[in-house]
């Protein structure tokens, strides 16, 4: 199988790679490398760095003609897309946009986007969330996101170009950058290898759904087998306080100062977490490593890359 994978020296990216790789396809990889890195590179996969705005996306696409294109190039921040809204429509909408219309051209059987299931259904009613619940976003980053699924659900629809929507939960684990605004167990845990105290915004009673890397990939790897382009929730279906995941992290790492508590920032939802039930039925999947194992997988990593 010929895969290309948009933001493929990232964080989530860079793991799907090696899966893909790993399970013998040939892979190439698009990425700007404004928040990927190098090394994330497999070097078994061909690499162009290029923005996905770029006119010359068509070219590559044309000649890699790839069967299936994985798309997790993207501006992943709430809290950027509230400061810069046009920036996050030029990346996750214009972006998105141009892809799929390339991919249209040149024959690409399948889309798979790496959505937001965090941020497209706001502030919920109850959780953990199904994929159901209407559409609410706070942030332009959820609006933006939830664009980019309709105007994929047009191109199957009206094109016949075959799509498939993970909505992602707060994913974390190995090569998430901890230099970043996103990414909240990335910078915990770096900020506590180096003796610093992490500043949590808000009271820290606010919940998030943390899914690990290798189960979100698995459920990427799966996609091919949804039968239509309907969203899918990918997530553990369980709440965690930023209070409570500060103190695993403490643990796993042995720091023991308190947080530097800051104000809250606008546009992030208090407590979220993703019903994962149609994800088990259409995909044959659920989590399989829990919160302190991926914890402890993600702290070793950044002990062994010296933050």
């Amino acid at each position: 199988m010929s895969i290309l994978v948009t933001g493929g020296a990232g964080f989530i990216g860079s793991h799907a790679v090696d899966a893909y790789l790993a399970q013998g396809d040939s892979v190439a990889v698009i990425d700007n490398l404004s928040s990927g890195r190098r090394e994330n590179l497999n070097s078994a996969a061909r690499f162009y760095q290029l923005d996905i705005v770029d006119p010359a996306l068509d070219e590559v696409i044309g000649r890699e003609r790839p069967q299936i294109v994985s798309h997790h190039a993207a501006q992943i921040d709430v809290r950027t897309s509230v400061s810069d809204p046009e920036r996050d429509i030029r990346d996750n909408i214009v972006g998105l946009v141009r892809l799929a219309s390339a991919c249209l051209r040149h024959g690409v059987e399948l889309f798979i986007f790496a959505s937001t299931g965090g941020a497209i259904y706001g502030e919920p009613d109850r959780n953990p969330v199904p994929e159901s619940t209407p559409a609410k976003p706070l942030s332009p980053y959820g609006i933006d996101k939830r664009a980019g699924e309709l105007y994929l659900q047009y191109f199957e629809a009206v094109h016949g170009r075959k799509s498939r929507i993970l909505r992602y939960a707060n994913v974390y684990g190995p090569r998430q950058d901890p230099h970043g605004e996103a990414g909240v167990v990335a910078i915990f845990a770096s900020a506590m290898l180096r003796g610093e105290r992490p500043r949590i915004f808000g009271d820290g009673t606010q919940q998030r759904d943390f899914v690990y890397v290798g189960d979100v990939v698995r459920a990427c790897l799966a996609a091919p087998q949804a039968a239509s382009a309907d969203p899918i929730n990918i997530g553990t279906g369980k709440l965690t306080s930023v209070n409570d995941l500060y103190k695993a992290l403490a643990g796993s790492t042995g720091f023991t100062e308190p947080p530097v508590y800051a104000p809250e920032r606008p546009g992030e939802v208090h407590s979220i977490s993703l019903d994962p039930s149609l994800a088990r039925r259409c995909l044959n999947w659920e989590p399989e490593v829990d919160l302190t194992a991926g914890l402890q997988l993600t702290v070793d990593y950044f002990r062994g890359v010296g933050l």
